[in-house]
């Protein structure tokens, strides 16, 4: 009978023995304690590269940002990027070269990086202004300078360049890329492009979302110039948006065509923001305008639309 207890005993501690084997958490055998810490700073650093839905965290810098953006070829429309042409010592370019001078000069005043461009009226030439300006800047050795596409509606810039619409501003605004992958790098200088990317149903609510306030922001601190297109002023309310983001306004208007009254009211929608010049453009020489527009304003004598 004790033959029997005793078996029955062993047979119960065996099974007891089995259930806690079954029951204790796994542990690989394979891995050393001294690998667990490597694999939580690793985790570590995935979760900040992914912070802020597509915003890296980490410092940024000029070379980091430009060794990792995108460089698709360009085939510019020479028409309008004047200093994509072999003779850029033209009169218009310069007259940009002018322009230029007068914006830093303007910058000697306060705090002046991130510029809106933008119009009363479609068709008076803003993106052409834009366009060129950015150029310019790009030009000067050591100079940097990022033109933004900020017309969600209906975008010029890329069509000038001849480069990719996207991926670009709006997948950027949508969470959808980040900003090494929608901004271009030229082919030449220091000039770089974030298009409009595809159009989106609601650019004034991508626009108010905060993350173009925080990548102009960074952006600011790494180029010289941040030159932003905005659609114009009277039809959306976009560009006043826009102007809260910058640090100034630069107000295209063309030449006997853009009513008085209308230039008045899109000023008035720039709120704190300073207009820090008025580009009359659509000028020609032998106008009525007069000479002392060319050697004072410096505007272009070309009629552009955009």
């Amino acid at each position: 009978m004790s033959r029997i207890h005793e078996a029955l005993k062993r047979a119960e501690e065996e099974k007891i023995a089995q259930v806690r084997v079954e029951t204790a958490e796994p542990r690989p055998a394979s891995v050393p304690e001294i690998e667990q810490p490597a694999a939580r700073v690793h985790a570590t650093e995935t979760a900040v590269a992914l912070a802020g839905n597509g915003f890296a965290l980490e410092t940024l810098t000029f070379e980091g940002l430009a060794g990792r953006c995108q460089q698709p070829a360009w085939n510019p429309d020479t028409k309008t990027m004047l200093f994509f042409r072999k003779d850029n010592h033209q009169y218009d370019a310069e007259i940009f070269r002018t322009l230029r001078s007068r914006l830093y000069r303007a910058r000697d005043n306060g705090s002046l990086r991130k510029l809106l461009v933008t119009s009363t009226l479609p068709g008076e030439g803003k993106s052409f202004i834009a366009a060129n300006l950015a150029q310019v800047i790009a030009q000067q050795h050591g100079r940097r300078a990022l033109l933004v596409d900020a017309d969600l509606r209906a975008p010029r810039l890329h069509a000038v360049l001849g480069a990719p619409q996207t991926p670009g501003l709006a997948e950027f605004l949508r969470g959808e890329a980040d900003e090494a992958t929608a901004i271009q790098k030229g082919p030449h200088n220091d000039l770089f492009c974030l298009p409009s990317g595809n159009l989106p149903a609601n650019p004034v609510e991508l626009i108010s979302n905060g993350r173009l306030t925080r990548l102009l922001d960074r952006m600011a601190s790494i180029f010289d110039w941040v030159i932003v297109d905005s659609p114009p002023m009277v039809p959306v309310s976009d560009a006043s948006l826009l102007a809260n983001l910058c640090d100034g306004v630069l107000l295209v208007v063309k030449a006997a065509a853009t009513p008085f009254d209308l230039a008045q009211k899109a000023r008035a929608e720039f709120g704190d923001t300073p207009v820090v010049g008025v580009v009359l453009n659509g000028v020609r020489r032998g106008s009525g305008y007069g000479a002392e527009y060319y050697s004072y304003y410096g505007y272009p004598s070309e009629e552009h639309k955009g």
